[in-house]
């Protein structure tokens, strides 16, 4: 009886045991952190959806920074044009979606270090052999997404207006340069590489990059993001030390766009 007893409680102290570490466990999980992030969803292959799952460069970057910082990351997804919108309103922390840094922008927002390293280039249609830098395209068509710095850096080196600029909420103007509705549009060289290599779509990227581009995690100027900026940076300072960055970087692009 003693020893029946005796093994009894040590069940009953297991079991106790065991309930207490899953508990633990459970406190430990509602812990940590959370960081929302703001990404369209709709840029292959950066940031896209594919049989329902939100995948690519940037959901990468931002799930190894996450775990390097011990925290959750929660992904936001909204058209290009309305993240901004998201970020001032406090719906996120922080987009990640190819942000370039502007003088614009900065001043408006603190930017977590660079983590990509890009240049703004031409596409045009394939059969087009005429056009090899925006001098080209004076009296044509161009078409960039709402709310992107490709607008800008065409009006800046298009002094006399000479290029109609149209305006897409989304990705459209890659199906207009097919069907010649435009003559171009300005986007990343190695996204836009990529995209031609797996939709096969009849474009091609010209001439040299219009500009280099540096891109990072736009917050909000406040106290708040002030320790969590702090936190990001740390963690893409030890991702790009261990080589975390160029492995997500090399899996996407087949090569390095995180070292300047």
């Amino acid at each position: 009886m003693k020893r029946l007893l005796m093994i009894s409680l040590l069940i009953t102290a297991a079991l106790f045991t065991a309930c207490f570490d899953k508990e633990d466990k459970k406190v430990e999980e509602v812990k940590k952190e959370v960081i929302k992030v703001g990404t369209s969803g709709g840029y292959y292959p950066f940031t896209f959806f594919e049989n329902d799952k939100l995948q690519g460069f940037e959901i990468d970057v931002w799930n190894a920074i996450a775990k390097n910082l011990d925290m959750t990351v929660e992904f936001k997804t909204a058209k290009f044009s309305g993240l901004f919108g998201m970020l001032e309103t406090g719906k996120i922390d922080t987009i990640s979606n190819q942000i370039t840094i502007t003088d614009k922008r900065i001043a408006k927002y603190d930017f977590a270090e660079t983590y990509v390293y890009d240049g703004a280039s031409i596409v045009v249609h394939q059969d087009n052999n005429n056009v090899s830098s925006l001098k080209d395209l004076e009296g044509k068509k161009i078409g960039v997404s709402l709310g992107t710095n490709y607008a800008t850096i065409v009006k800046d080196h298009d002094k006399d207006s000479k290029i109609e600029i149209i305006t897409y909420d989304g990705n459209g103007f890659e199906q207009d340069v097919v069907l010649k509705r435009i003559d171009a549009f300005v986007q990343d060289r190695v996204g836009t590489a990529e995209l031609i290599k797996k939709s096969k779509l009849p474009l091609k990227l010209v001439g040299s990059p219009i500009v280099v581009i540096q891109n990072a995690f736009p917050f909000l100027k406040n106290e708040k993001n002030k320790e969590l900026l702090t936190k990001v940076n740390s963690a893409i300072i030890d991702l790009r030390a261990e080589g975390v960055l160029k492995e997500i970087s090399m899996k996407w692009f087949n090569t390095d766009i995180t070292k300047k």
